[in-house]
């Protein structure tokens, strides 16, 4: 049995901006970051590495735990569509679940829209499925599924963001790139980007690298304690969409039973992969 919902259609309501706070078990300070340094940006060759690894190891990843077919909707990074996204789907549909994309173009940055965008999509998987739904988001779009959580919990199982700054968004060593392809509609709300990284009501994983050139790794981490953990890889920032380890521990944390969320637990063989933040 699974729990019922009611599906949440006022869709004028601004998300980033007017969205109710969790209840933290910790309190919640915002502490602004450094952006990842310079001589890491070459590190992000590796994302060609990683999609290598993913096709070398895609026979193993067909042994990941399979899945009990609720709804999961996939929201690409900054600049990304859906197509960037593609083998996850593929790979968490062949787990047996109901994946979908955010069908809404390229991610072109923080707009209510966008948002509002994913809510739509969030409720649609919800109706088709009849229940909740988890959300998984790749850097932007990360931040993104924490903030629809946030407002729709009733709709949502859980939430993995994969290398999201959402501990502090200015963390990272695109500012110009953001100034220069932001939509005139994009989001200024410096307030509320210090709450982004308060605790959310549902289970919450965060996955993210200490080596990441784009946005800096600990920006990306889950605050301690509660229904949340931060799962460290060795991975680029473009390639924890593609990386065999990453795709592990999604399948590890979809799989497990509604209500019964557990702290990843990686096997044996690939503990020393990973690294577990509770």
């Amino acid at each position: 049995m699974t729990d019922t919902y009611a599906p949440r259609h006022d869709q004028d309501a601004a998300i980033l901006s007017d969205t109710p706070s969790a209840e933290a078990d910790v309190p919640f300070t915002y502490r602004k970051i450094a952006p990842p340094r310079a001589a890491l940006l070459p590190l992000e060759l590796r994302v060609l590495a990683e999609g290598a690894a993913l096709a070398a190891a895609w026979p193993a990843l067909n042994r990941a735990p399979d899945g009990d077919g609720h709804g999961v909707v996939v929201v690409p990074g900054f600049t990304a569509d859906d197509a960037s996204m593609a083998p996850m789907r593929r790979f968490i549909a062949n787990r047996g679940y109901v994946a979908h994309g955010w069908d809404n173009g390229r991610n072109m940055g923080a707009t209510q829209a966008n948002l509002d965008a994913v809510v739509a999509k969030l409720e649609a998987v919800a109706d088709e499925t009849g229940r909740k739904v988890s959300l998984i988001g790749w850097s932007l779009g990360g931040c993104f599924v924490r903030e629809v959580a946030r407002e729709c919990p009733e709709l949502v199982r859980q939430v993995m963001t994969l290398g999201s700054p959402f501990q502090d968004v200015r963390a990272n060593a695109i500012s110009t790139m953001l100034q220069m392809f932001a939509p005139e509609d994009v989001i200024e709300d410096p307030e509320r980007e210090k709450t982004l990284g308060s605790p959310i009501p549902v289970p919450s994983t965060a996955i993210f690298t200490p080596t990441d050139a784009i946005v800096a790794g600990d920006a990306c981490r889950e605050c301690p304690g509660g229904q949340r953990e931060s799962i460290e890889v060795f991975a680029s920032h473009m390639g924890l969409a593609y990386n065999p380890l990453v795709y592990f521990a999604i399948a590890d944390r979809l799989a497990q039973a509604e209500k019964r969320w557990r702290h990843f637990e990686p096997p044996a063989l690939l503990r020393q992969l990973y690294a577990v933040h509770k």
